[in-house]
């Protein structure tokens, strides 16, 4: 090769390996400052904080079954009012409801809770109706260190035995409306006893603390029936009270099946023939579903009713107009549930479990449901609560006036301490 032609192919070669060298570099480059943002987009990413992503409330009772009426599809719209009243948002997201019917069954309720915890990004459930469920469920919470709000289910073993370091109970339990019912007609005279019970937890809770109570206060408990949930005939369960001669039937049961057991009661000519039937869990829904003429003459307890004050009306009112009945304790309860976690989540700055549980123990429960609540360190939340007696027809001025209030029941009074309540967390 002559020179010259030697020295043009040496200096096109290192020219193409120059070039291709340089495109090396500037592929090299752009991977670099792509990688380089991606990190940065990621690193913005991780740095917010996991309530910017929104809160998700999860709404799970008994929409179809026993308790529909009792707490239902109702407390759905409770728990969006309180939505509405926080503002919509939360930390810069958006909070959301979502609900499912557990039709009462606790191995439906924990796979609906699991799935919602593990798939659906669920912070919070609430209501949470039947005692059986609510324990199930709270078992999960504590394993996946999520936060419930029992609202709809009544055992005192909740916030007591089966406490949880992210469980909480509001609106009432049994210990509860056995203080509020039960002492109040042991002094007035009612010092005999004898249950019909709901044969599952919240029934055999509710027989035994009212049975303590009526005891504590020179009474005697002379016997106890226990019938199947969602019973539809009480004949042979009324049969075995009435020939007890027991003053005072104790109906340790709820929704329709307290509907079912006060008209078939009348039937029966129990209340007639002397003996007075105490509802130890009813609520104005299941008075509305009864009626004054079968429902007149019952005391019961209630941590809330439509009527008490300016607060409660207003509430009420708004409740009518989206749902066409006024609220019960549960539906009220669950208003004040979903309210009091938001604000602990705002107080957090995160929506972290232990840092809102710190925020709910420490906040005063102060709304519609009620003034001055105070949750102490086993979760549960403590509130005034009300013995009434149901109207007669001829004194009801409107629809859903129901109550005749005939005494308050301090919180103090009605719940167990913290300390008494047998909570192992507590001690």
């Amino acid at each position: 090769m002559k020179p010259l032609r030697k020295f043009n192919a040496l200096r096109s070669r290192d020219a193409a390996i120059s070039g291709s060298s340089s495109k090396n570099n500037r592929e090299r480059n752009m991977t670099s400052k792509f990688l380089a943002a991606a990190v940065a987009a990621f690193s913005m990413t991780t740095a917010l904080p996991a309530s910017a992503q929104g809160v998700k409330i999860g709404i799970l009772n008994d929409q179809s079954g026993v308790y529909a009426d009792y707490g239902g599809k109702s407390s759905i719209e409770a728990a969006k009012i309180a939505v509405e009243d926080f503002g919509g948002e939360v930390l810069g997201g958006k909070i959301e409801i979502v609900s499912a019917d557990h039709q009462n069954k606790p191995d439906l309720a924990v796979s609906i809770a699991r799935k919602w915890y593990d798939t659906d990004g669920v912070d919070m459930i609430t209501e949470l109706t039947t005692s059986s469920v609510a324990l199930a469920v709270q078992e999960l919470t504590k394993e996946k260190k999520k936060i419930d709000i029992v609202v709809g289910a009544a055992s005192s073993a909740i916030t007591g035995a089966s406490c949880s370091p992210y469980g909480f109970h509001w609106a009432f339990d049994t210990h509860a409306l056995a203080v509020g019912t039960g002492g109040a007609l042991v002094k007035a005279g009612g010092d005999s006893w004898y249950f019909l019970t709901a044969d599952y937890a919240f029934g055999h809770a509710l027989e035994k603390d009212t049975g303590d109570v009526v005891k504590a206060n020179g009474g005697k408990v002379l016997g106890a029936v226990r019938h199947p949930l969602n019973s539809s005939d009480f004949s042979s369960f009324l049969l075995q009270a009435q020939a007890s001669k027991a003053k005072v039937v104790g109906l340790a049961n709820a929704g329709a099946d307290t509907i079912n057991a006060v008209k078939q009661a009348a039937e029966f000519g129990i209340v007639a023939g002397g003996q007075k039937l105490a509802g130890l869990l009813l609520t104005a829904s299941e008075v509305h579903g009864l009626g004054l003429k079968a429902a007149q003459g019952l005391v019961l307890t209630e941590s809330f009713y439509w009527d008490l004050n300016d607060k409660t009306r207003a509430f009420s009112e708004r409740f009518y107009k989206r749902t066409g009945r006024m609220p019960s304790m549960i539906q009220a309860g669950t208003y004040s549930s979903t309210l009091s976690y938001l604000k602990a989540v705002k107080a957090a700055g995160t929506k972290d479990s232990d840092a809102v549980v710190k925020k709910l123990k420490e906040l005063p429960v102060d709304d519609a449901f009620t003034s001055g609540g105070k949750v102490q360190a086993n979760g549960r939340m403590v509130a005034d609560l009300y013995l009434f007696e149901v109207k007669k027809p001829e004194e009801s001025k409107r629809d859903w006036d129901y109550y005749k209030l005939l005494a308050k029941v301090p919180g103090d009074t009605a719940y167990a301490s913290a300390k008494d309540s047998g909570c192992p967390l507590t001690k």
